[in-house]
């Protein structure tokens, strides 16, 4: 094991050389995103590991196409996060490996990047980052009684198995909490949904607002629908709103048919208000944006930059120093991705978790101990988990002014 350690210690060397000849300026969705100053001073707190032995986290998401931007803020968060716990020590006094894989959004391919990560070693899987490859990610881990913590899959049936958990708020709290804050705040009485159908994150926020929107004297005037083919052109869709008096329009979608929708509206002179899922999250992000097209925009979140709590500051201030190339990627996909790598932490160390332990007795041990767990993250304080693996925490507002993220 010793000789094993060197080599490792060698390669892990070897690698920081080559990330310092890297350009930092490289664009994140073909190269990867991790080789940054987060990994810096790794190899020396190697030395510190009480344990032989390593546990491998693997996590999935889309580090290219349409919803990169979620992804490679997975990616980053996670990567920030297993920098400092193996700083401290590492978990039980093992130290932890991270590998993501990308699927590009799609379930087909996270079910491939699940197998490559369980022949890489992989012991718990922090993903994946999107609902629909979660939930087809998540039945290969009830089969193999692997547990599973999704950092930003909200879909209910994301965490169905016993060993699945998630970081963020479900969609049908979206969808409750989005009707209670446009009633709260008077934001407009006749809204118009635009969601996408083929998408189980979208519906279900849509279907949970349309069930509370009555209630909160909120009056949908149309329901509009696309898919994931049909996602290019709104014209129509905007149309029929405009027409019936939409006041208000409702997104429960990612932010690249978002910032379609914006645009096209513009282009035909109608200006709504715009509301979104935590889906919007990233808009800002997205090449050449133009922040006028934005302006005004209110989406759920758990995170917002520029909170002045000690969690938030701190996480801020590291990402920065981290990654000064890549602060696109500062948003609270990367805090839930940082929280989930702490949750596992302490979860693992309630549990007794050990490098040596089967898949199966670490995802026993794991769905217990999630239980058992209070904690204080980014994205919320006093944060516990029951058997459903649902996290009791709300959403906050965030509206986007002068091209910056905001408290509503």
């Amino acid at each position: 094991m010793k000789v094993k350690r060197i080599i490792a210690l060698a390669l892990a060397l070897v690698m920081c050389f080559a990330f310092a000849a890297c350009n930092n300026n490289e664009d994140p969705q073909t190269d990867d995103p991790g080789a940054t100053n987060a990994e810096e001073g790794q190899t020396e707190a190697n030395l510190s590991f009480a344990n032989e032995g390593t546990l491998m986290i693997g996590g999935i998401g889309p580090l290219t196409g349409d919803n990169a931007q979620y992804g490679n803020a997975v990616k980053l968060g996670a990567e920030l996060a297993v920098a400092e716990i193996n700083a401290a020590g590492g978990i039980n006094g093992y130290e932890v490996e991270f590998r993501m894989e990308d699927d590009i959004g799609q379930d087909e391919k996270a079910v491939t990047a699940y197998n490559n990560l369980k022949d890489w070693g992989m012991q718990m899987l922090m993903g994946t980052v999107t609902s629909t490859p979660c939930k087809a990610v998540s039945t290969e881990t009830e089969a193999d009684n692997m547990f599973l913590l999704t950092p930003s899959g909200s879909s209910v049936d994301c965490i169905e198995p016993d060993t699945a958990f998630r970081v963020c708020f479900s969609d049908p709290n979206q969808g409750l909490g989005a009707a209670d804050y446009i009633s709260a705040n008077s934001l407009a009485t006749k809204i118009g949904i635009i969601y996408n159908s083929s998408d189980t994150y979208s519906t279900g926020i849509k279907d949970k607002f349309v069930e509370e929107a009555p209630a909160k004297g909120l009056e949908i005037v149309g329901e509009e629908a696309f898919t994931n083919d049909s996602a290019t052109d709104f014209n129509a869709q905007l149309t029929n709103l405009r027409d019936a008096g939409a006041e208000l329009l409702f997104l429960p979608i990612y932010y690249t048919p978002a910032s379609l929708i914006m645009t096209q509206a513009k282009a035909m002179g109608y200006t709504p208000l715009y509301f979104g899922s935590d889906g919007m999250d990233g808009i800002l992000g997205m090449e050449n944006i133009d922040t006028e097209l934005v302006e005004g925009v209110m989406y759920l979140t758990p995170f917002i930059e520029s909170s002045t709590d000690e969690a938030t500051v701190k996480f801020v201030e590291s990402f920065k120093a981290a990654y000064p190339d890549q602060t696109q990627y500062m948003n609270q996909f990367a805090a839930d991705a940082y929280d989930a790598m702490f949750i596992i932490k302490a979860a693992a160390e309630k549990a007794g978790v050990t490098a040596d332990m089967e898949v199966a007795a670490i995802g026993d041990a794991m769905k217990v101990a999630m239980t058992e767990i209070t904690i204080d993250g980014v994205t919320g304080t006093g944060i516990t988990w029951d058997a459903s693996g649902e996290p009791t925490k709300q959403p906050r507002v965030a509206k986007i002014v002068g091209g910056e993220i905001t408290a509503a």
